[in-house]
């Protein structure tokens, strides 16, 4: 299994940056696909962006496209988020997943309070 853990999170002011950070353990050796998710209040869980094992597939969603990036570095087993140009919508818990096949049976992250100023 693997163990992830978030960082990096915060409160930050419109028009902001914040980068986060998952640490993976464990079997990292194995080659899932990492992403990150968020979940707002009042809001499903919705998928934020991905990135392959190898780092060279990367998908985003609409609302982010354009002002995250996600990337990772395999000789730390860590993945990044750097979100720039933070809107107060973007305010939400953000969560890092780990899968081999579907994202609900991977593993996840305990989650990072994000949280922009208006």
């Amino acid at each position: 299994q693997v163990q992830l853990v978030e960082s990096g999170g915060g409160l930050v002011q419109a028009g902001g940056s914040l980068r986060l950070s998952c640490a993976a353990s464990g079997r990292t050796f194995s080659p899932y696909r990492m992403g990150w998710f968020r979940r707002a209040p009042g809001t499903e869980r919705e998928f934020v962006a991905a990135i392959s094992w190898s780092g060279g597939i990367t998908y985003y969603s609409d609302s982010v496209k354009g002002r995250f990036t996600i990337s990772k570095e395999n000789a730390k087993n860590t993945v990044y988020l750097q979100m720039n140009s933070l809107k107060p919508e973007d305010t939400a818990v953000y969560y890092c997943a780990a899968t081999r096949g579907n994202w609900e049976s991977g593993s996840w992250g305990q989650g990072t309070q994000v949280s922009v100023a208006s």
